[in-house]
């Protein structure tokens, strides 16, 4: 059995197990050993085995159970054991309440001693505290005080302990019985006061922090503490400011008290504040005062950005202060003190900004024109100017005097960079000095006076001077400047936009005076692209008008109708070359001028009525062959001229006017091809017919045959 428990020794392997098992049993190897295998020894081997197996496992089966058996009773009795502790658990709980109960009866019977004995020793006290003030005041009755209290120096404190007791029996005493007592006691009271103070100051000027706290403790009962914060005030700001910059000594002063101040005093926020209300009231109040008053009636524009600087730099070092400890409602109070200072400068403040920028904005204007020597013309308004202005929109006709201004503009880049910039400081200050509720108003005056300056007197009156200097359409050489006004009006309109949205949009967003802005800028600008969209239509009708001069000048009957057909060198007319120059140079004109759609548009409409020209202008002349040649050469140049447009429509226009042209030279045997051919399939028979009936040989029975 010994070697049998060998074998079951850990890790056990069954397969390990059975060879070990057969290695050990003589004959029972795999090869036999050093003997020949025998399997009826084996399997006798094998069958004792199991039986020690079985045997081996009764055994251990039998010491499983007694050691379950034992494993049960002892669990009885750990639970006996357990139970047992509970009940003990219980009675000592019970005993530790019982003591708890005791304990707090006892407590409540030694608070209530202590009770009784504070209620004995308080009257003691006060009797025996009665006692020496009646001691003391027995001293003061009879004139003679020999207390060494009042005698030294070094009691001091418990002097004014004394004293300040004394003083307020004294003003219960009937004035007529002890009116020298009580003067006795109200000198000695205000002679320690002056003594704690001065020593307060002395203290105050060595730095000793600890003896300005004890005197401070003392004198907090005494009506002089005030006066000795006062003087603490006062000493602390000597030798403070010796810069020139008030604030910035301000916020360093502050700085520095502030430590000390809560370690001397034992309301430090209420001494603080009154440090702080006592710099507004007197050094800021004095040198905003002085800054604005030397310059509010010699200089508006300097005591503009002197209030706007002061107030700024106020605001600044109050938000600084907040850091410190000045009370519950610190913002609130350094508003008002803010406030006090700035209210009669605020008050009239738009008053004063609106009447500056009124004679800042004239004068402005006033010095351009000056620069160019130009006397400003009065602009008609009423009932007859806006006929005159309906009727001139409808049929450009000019309704007046036609003004040569040179090229002049009368639109100045740095004028209105000028304007723009005085609004700008003007919408700045406006947003730090106005009331949040007065805010919204306040920019939109301003901005009116924006309109009426930049919008009305300057831009609004370049236009009218420009569209009175359009000449007429059939004017000869004219300098069509016109265009020129368009772009730079353009450019100050992106510049006032971007004023509107950068500046004044931030301040009257979340007001009602935002519609009132909207539709004041709506109404600006919708007037002055009525005169532009004028200006522009009647500068496009001398366009067309300078073209048709040239066409009438230059072009010839003979240029169509050659006396020599067969000596014909030129590609293309003169009269084409000079309208398709100068139609280059007025496409590359508008172009420079304008931007966005604008530019498509007018080119548009300038190609359209350069077409329409084009085609009239075709329509005037009988052609040879070789002269219908050279006119769809002409065309052929004109259309060349047409792709600068870069418009679609014009470039079809000129594409089929081009096809039209095969019309002159085609052989009559091909007139019915070429009619129907993709580009003239869809036009008007009788404009076909009109084309056909400029050739010379029309007349022949041959060529009316073959059309009809």
């Amino acid at each position: 059995m010994a070697t049998t428990a060998q074998l079951f020794e850990e890790p056990f392997d069954a397969d390990e197990y059975i060879e070990r098992l057969a290695w050990r049993t003589p004959g029972g190897g795999s090869k036999g050993g050093a003997e020949a295998f025998d399997p009826k020894r084996l399997l006798e081997e094998f069958e004792n085995h199991i039986e020690e197996l079985k045997q081996l496992d009764e055994k251990i089966q039998r010491r499983v159970e007694k050691l379950e058996h034992q494993c049960h009773r002892e669990a009885k009795e750990f639970a006996h054991k357990v139970q047992d502790l509970q009940k003990s658990n219980q009675v000592a709980f019970q005993h530790f309440q019982e003591l708890d109960e005791h304990i707090s009866y006892v407590a409540t019977k030694v608070c209530h001693l202590g009770d009784q004995l504070e209620g004995v020793n308080t009257p003691r006290q006060r009797a025996v505290e009665a006692q020496r003030l009646m001691t003391y005041f027995n001293e003061f009755l009879d004139g003679d005080l020999r207390s060494d209290v009042f005698n030294n120096p070094d009691k001091i404190k418990e002097a004014a302990d004394i004293i300040q007791k004394l003083h307020l029996i004294a003003q219960e005493l009937p004035f007529d019985r002890f009116a020298d007592v009580k003067a006795k006691i109200a000198s000695k009271y205000h002679d320690l006061e002056r003594q704690l103070i001065q020593e307060f100051t002395a203290a105050q000027r060595r730095g000793e922090i600890g003896r300005m706290r004890e005197v401070a403790a003392v004198l907090l009962h005494f009506k002089g503490y005030a006066y000795c914060v006062d003087v603490y005030i006062k000493q602390c700001q000597e030798g403070a400011y010796q810069r020139n910059d008030v604030f910035e000594d301000t916020a360093v002063l502050c700085q520095r008290v502030n430590k000390q101040v809560g370690e001397v005093f034992s309301s430090p926020e209420t001494v603080m504040a009154k440090l702080i209300q006592n710099i507004f009231e007197n050094k800021l109040q004095a040198h905003v005062k002085e800054k604005l008053d030397e310059t509010r009636h010699s200089d508006v524009e300097q005591y503009l950005k002197n209030l706007y600087d002061l107030y700024s730099r106020s605001t600044a070092l109050a938000t600084k202060l907040t850091e410190f400890n000045l009370g519950s409602d610190k913002h609130t109070f350094l508003s008002k003190l803010i406030k006090s200072i700035f209210s009669s400068y605020l008050e009239s403040y738009i008053d004063i900004e609106r009447d500056y920028l009124r004679t800042r904005g004239a004068m402005i204007l006033q010095r351009y024109y000056d620069s160019k020597n130009h006397q400003k013309r009065l602009i008609g308004t009423g009932s007859i100017q806006e006929l005159k202005e309906r009727i001139r929109q409808r049929t450009n006709l000019p309704l007046g005097p036609i003004i040569d201004t040179h090229g002049e503009t009368f639109l100045s880049p740095e004028l209105v960079v000028n304007l723009l910039q005085e609004t700008r400081h003007a919408f700045e200050r406006c947003n730090r000095l106005s009331d949040p509720s007065d805010l919204p108003k306040n920019a939109f005056l301003i901005f009116l006076l924006l309109v009426d300056h930049l919008c009305v007197e300057h831009v609004d009156y370049a236009l009218e001077i420009g569209l009175s200097a359009i000449p007429s359409s059939d004017a000869k050489n004219a300098n069509l400047y016109f265009l020129d006004v368009v772009q730079q009006a353009n450019s100050i309109f992106h510049l006032f936009d971007k004023q509107f949205n950068d500046q004044l949009m931030p301040l009257i967003s979340s007001s009602p005076k935002l519609a009132e802005c909207l539709q004041k800028k709506k109404e600006v600008i919708e007037q002055m692209e009525v005169k532009l969209d004028t200006g522009i239509d009647r500068t496009t009708n001398c366009m067309v008008g300078q073209m048709k001069h040239i066409l009438t000048t230059e072009q010839k009957k003979t240029d169509f109708r050659p006396e020599d057909e067969n000596n014909v060198m030129i590609q293309y007319t003169t009269a084409c070359s000079k309208v398709c120059s100068y139609v280059s140079r007025q496409v590359e004109h508008v172009r420079k001028s304008m931007d966005g759609k604008n530019v498509d548009t007018v080119l548009t409409e300038l190609g359209v009525r350069f077409h329409r020209l084009i085609h009239e202008h075709l329509q005037q002349y009988s052609y040879s062959s070789m002269g219908g040649m050279l006119a769809i050469c002409d065309v052929a140049e004109y259309r060349r001229s047409a792709k600068e447009f870069r418009v679609p429509l014009v470039l079809q226009l000129f594409d089929t006017l081009h096809a039209l042209c095969n019309l002159l030279v085609v052989a009559p045997d091909n007139l019915k091809q070429v009619c129907s051919g993709e580009q003239l399939t869809n036009l008007d028979r009788n404009l076909l017919h009109a084309f056909v009936q400029l050739r010379v040989d029309y007349r022949s029975s041959r060529l009316g045959r073959h059309f009809s």
